[in-house]
């Protein structure tokens, strides 16, 4: 039985046998004091520690003042040596607790030495070690680095097994999913792996395990992992976040995601970690398969898709047949939204793959989320664009429908999350039957360029939204719609001064009511003969439009193309 002295009381564990591959409980690995007790030349051996000291773990040993860095040595010493360090006025466990050192063992000692060094241990707060007269230091040494040796081992050992069972998954035609199932086994909690962005992927492990990780701060509220704030690697030892860890999912010069990792009755350790590394490789090999397999599944997808919304699928029933074997259901009422980036992609100062690559991600992303909806609806990502045909209830409203893909918009955004780039979205009117596609399919595309017009970046806009928007959309030169406005608001059509653009407010108000004087002094809240002078002022600028109807036209368009952006 060790002899173990501390304050707390006695711990009295069942101990690997001598040199066992202990596991390390700490993110340096290494076999900790509480294992190397058990070597012979340590057995009964007094261990002075505070209750927090036993776990420190230990990569090497060395001979007192043989390391130059002696950070998690186990620094040894016969009785003589130490002493002779005392008499040359030098303080050998000071010394060795301000070089970093995991523990000093001393060999032999007279009684009144042996109580001076354990006093001094308890002052510099350094782990002492008080072996055996008849065993000398040397001997603790090699045990130690033999120990720490058979450890190493022992973890290469498990992490190539590992890794080879993982790569057998794959080659047995596993996916993501069974990667998960076995990483999940070998450390105990959860496994999943995500999107760059955090999407997860694929997941596994217990329901309590999975609900636990999911439940933490680093998920937000539509279960996306927050990567911006997740470091990647070896974490410190220390807190509820040394019980997760991420690594890159990495093939050459592209990034697939992460494999994370999650646990809760434990820290992840170094070796955790590596092995996750390990488990990395494998999982974008299984990646890169998928990838594989479905380019060429989304060679026909986007074909036959584009077909449909050029009206060149065949008769409604063809192309419902053809998208049933392709797994998607067009027989049913459903909106066509079409989502581009706010980035030109065309005139981008990025390099071409990485333009491809954004834009893949960008796709996988709405494939992903509807999936989860509708597995069934059409989604399909072309050079500039990504589209889906969404379903939607019978009777539904457009503020239904709306309601449905701003909560796909907000999920695939990650509320603003991940550094993803902006896009905005237009959504088409129902339809009925395939044979409407290509009708849907433009207004779709109107309503996202014009929305975004209107509305600027990351716009979700509606056909039904655009009103006669749609009409001023469709004049191809901006400029002489310019020149339009400039015409008829005059001074109105720039905002060089406050007063211009409250003038500018006044008249679309007045104009939105109808002329009616008291409903727009109440909204604007002015006095009534207040909003009675600025119409007199207006008048003036811009001629009688309170009788002149066309004049009214006129001004009302052309404050509906100064709300137009890019006009």
């Amino acid at each position: 039985m060790v002899n173990v002295a501390k304050d707390d009381g006695l711990v009295d564990a069942e101990l690997p046998s001598a040199g066992a591959a202990v596991p390390s409980r700490d993110l340096v690995g290494g076999v900790s004091l509480e294992g190397l007790l058990t070597l012979p030349s340590l057995a009964g051996a007094e261990l002075v520690h505070r209750p927090d000291q036993l776990v420190r773990n230990v990569l090497r040993a060395s001979l007192l003042g043989a390391a130059p860095d002696p950070r998690h040595h186990l620094v040894c010493a016969d009785a003589e040596t130490v002493e002779a360090w005392e008499s040359a006025g030098q303080d050998p466990l000071q010394q060795s607790a301000l070089d970093g050192a995991a523990a000093l063992v001393v060999a032999g000692g007279s009684v009144a030495q042996v109580e001076r060094w354990r006093a001094r241990a308890s002052d510099v707060g350094l782990p002492l070690g008080l072996a055996s007269h008849t065993v000398r230091a040397e001997r603790i040494v090699t045990e130690v680095l033999g120990a720490v040796l058979d450890q190493q081992s022992g973890i290469l050992e498990r992490v190539e097994e590992a890794h080879q069972i993982l790569v057998g998954v794959v080659l047995a035609g596993g996916g993501l999913e069974d990667l998960c199932q076995r990483l999940a086994g070998f450390l105990g909690g959860a496994a999943m792996v995500t999107s760059s962005d955090g999407r997860v992927l694929a997941q596994a492990g217990s329901e309590q395990a999975l609900g636990a990780a999911l439940a933490l701060d680093c998920f937000d509220r539509t279960g996306r992992l927050i990567t911006e704030h997740e470091p990647v690697g070896i974490r410190p030892s220390r807190g509820a976040e040394a019980r997760r860890a991420m690594v890159r999912i990495a093939a050459g010069s592209l990034n697939h995601g992460l494999l994370a990792a999650f646990v809760e009755d434990r820290a992840l350790t170094a070796d955790d970690v590596h092995l996750l590394e390990r488990a990395a490789t494998v999982a974008a090999l299984a990646i890169t398969k998928e990838q594989a397999v479905s380019a060429v599944e989304s060679k026909y997808r986007a074909e036959f898709l584009r077909d449909a919304l050029a009206g060149r699928a065949g008769t409604p029933g063809e192309a419902v047949a053809h998208a049933a074997a392709l797994g998607w259901d067009i027989d049913r009422r459903f909106v066509v939204v079409v989502a581009e980036t706010d980035e030109d992609d065309a005139h981008s100062t990025r390099p071409p793959a990485e333009v491809q690559t954004l834009q893949e991600r960008f796709a996988r992303a709405w494939t992903q989320a509807m999936a989860v909806r509708d597995p069934r609806a059409p989604v399909m990502g072309f050079s500039q664009e990504v589209v889906a045909l969404c379903a939607v209830p019978d009777g539904a409203d457009t503020e239904t429908i709306m309601r449905g893909v701003t909560e796909i918009v907000r999920v695939i955004s990650g509320i603003g999350g991940g550094g993803r780039r902006t896009f905005s979205t237009g959504v088409s009117r129902p339809v009925e039957s395939a044979a409407d596609l290509p009708q849907a399919y433009d207004e779709a595309l109107s309503a996202v360029s014009v929305g975004r017009q209107l509305h600027g970046d990351s716009a979700v806009t509606h056909f039904d939204g655009l009103g006669v928007f749609r009409l001023l959309a469709l004049i191809p030169d901006s400029a002489d719609l310019r020149r339009f406005v400039d015409e008829a608001l005059g001074p109105l059509a720039t905002d060089d001064s406050a007063e211009n653009a409250d003038l500018r407010r006044t008249l679309t108000i007045l104009i939105d009511t109808n002329l009616n004087v008291a409903e727009t002094a109440r909204q604007l809240f002015f006095h009534y003969n207040t909003l009675r002078y600025r119409i007199v002022k207006l008048e003036k600028m811009l001629g009688p439009f309170t009788t002149d109807p066309q004049l009214r036209l006129k001004l009302a368009l052309a404050l509906k193309v100064h709300q137009m952006r890019g006009i």
